[in-house]
């Protein structure tokens, strides 16, 4: 199912700071399928758990692909503590699998097979904007629903200078 384009112009409905985390690997060896696979089956599953409890703070996702070896999510939450308490909940997925890495790496049993990284932003408000053109809602307004971009400022400017609370432009 496609979602429909919201016809004219729409900016990110967010309020307050923007939260943003780049997720990603990197498949050095594609015929190591039994290293690299389970890497991307635990992103989805993670990615999965974080749906059924929306209280954790995961706001909205998109997966990407940087090329045909390197895959990506980029995420949307709520605050930099939500991430973090979810990073490092004992009970949860994301816990259990860096465990497994981290035994993996301290062994040496990690043969290079599979790349990791991430990158997490903290955009303070002011600090960042969007604007989407006959799009759906996507990325950052998918995270956060968008207005008409008349409410926040027909050009880029004005958007940057919105502050929650303040006048409509």
């Amino acid at each position: 199912m496609f979602a429909k384009p919201i016809p004219g112009r729409t900016t990110a409905a967010r309020e307050g700071d923007a939260v943003v985390l780049l997720i990603g690997m990197r498949i050095n060896h594609f015929w190591a399928v039994h290293q690299w696979l389970p890497v991307m089956l635990s992103m989805f599953r993670m990615l999965g758990e974080l749906a059924r409890d929306p209280d954790r703070g995961l706001m909205g996702r998109v997966l990407l692909t940087a090329s045909p070896r390197t895959y990506y999510v980029v995420q949307y939450w709520e605050s930099k503590e939500k991430l973090y308490a979810y990073a490092s909940a004992v009970g949860l997925l994301h816990h259990k699998v860096w465990g497994i890495v981290n035994r993996k790496e301290r062994s040496g049993r990690v043969r290079g097979h599979v790349g990791l990284w991430h990158e997490a932003y903290v955009a303070p408000e002011g600090s960042y904007e969007s604007i989407y053109f006959d799009m759906p809602e996507f990325g950052l307004g998918a995270a956060n629903g968008v207005v008409p971009v008349e409410r926040r400022g027909r050009y880029a400017k004005d958007r940057f200078a919105h502050r929650s609370g303040s006048a409509t432009p």
